[in-house]
């Protein structure tokens, strides 16, 4: 599919990353939307992403594997996480938990979903999603986490104000799917696919 002005998803690889939020809901509507902008969706998910929303949802929505499992062995025995991380031109992780924004800022890889986002250095730009309680997003932890992966070049999205799982309002909510793929779209208006560029 030829790249054009008003899709500048087309042609890209995507790797949709799911961590463990009732926002893995939304998950499945920036599949389909990133999808019919011309993006190839591959989905990885933790297993608590796994408790809220199953992989034959993303399964059936990108028509590719999911990939939940960091000893799942890759074609040509490649480690799944270099293999998935060199194939893609953008990670996506939306939802973004608390959980993993702080696993991807002390570089801690105990999964699948933060072996790549570790992998992913020089090899594709990254978006996060942030998606948690009020509380939790303005804890001096989580904003020093952020400060630390903004200063390392991650691109973030949100989150927004609204209504929260805990029965609140506040500032925690994941980005919704359209505001998520603007921030692709931005992405990939500035940085071509691999398999075009060069």
């Amino acid at each position: 599919m030829a790249k054009t002005s008003d899709k500048p998803l087309a042609d890209y690889e995507v790797l949709l990353c799911l961590t463990g939020s009732i926002a893995c809901y939304k998950s499945a509507d920036l599949a389909g939307r990133l999808i019919r902008n011309g993006a190839g969706v591959t989905a990885a998910m933790t297993d608590a992403a796994q408790r809220f929303i199953c992989p034959l949802t993303f399964q059936s929505l990108t028509h590719r594997q999911v990939f939940a499992d960091l000893w799942q062995s890759g074609e040509n025995f490649r480690s799944r996480h270099i293999s998935l991380t060199e194939a893609a031109d953008l990670i996506i992780v939306a939802p973004a938990t608390a959980n993993i924004i702080a696993k991807m800022a002390c570089g801690i890889a105990d999964d699948l979903v933060s072996t790549m986002a570790l992998a992913a250095h020089d090899a594709c730009e990254v978006l996060v999603a942030p998606a948690m309680n009020s509380r939790m997003w303005s804890a001096p932890a989580t904003q020093a986490n952020m400060e630390t992966l903004k200063g390392r070049g991650v691109h973030v999205v949100g989150p927004a104000e609204g209504a929260l799982a805990c029965r609140t309002d506040g500032l925690g909510r994941m980005a919704e799917p359209a505001d998520i793929l603007a921030a692709a779209d931005e992405i990939a208006r500035r940085k071509p696919p691999k398999k075009t560029a060069g």
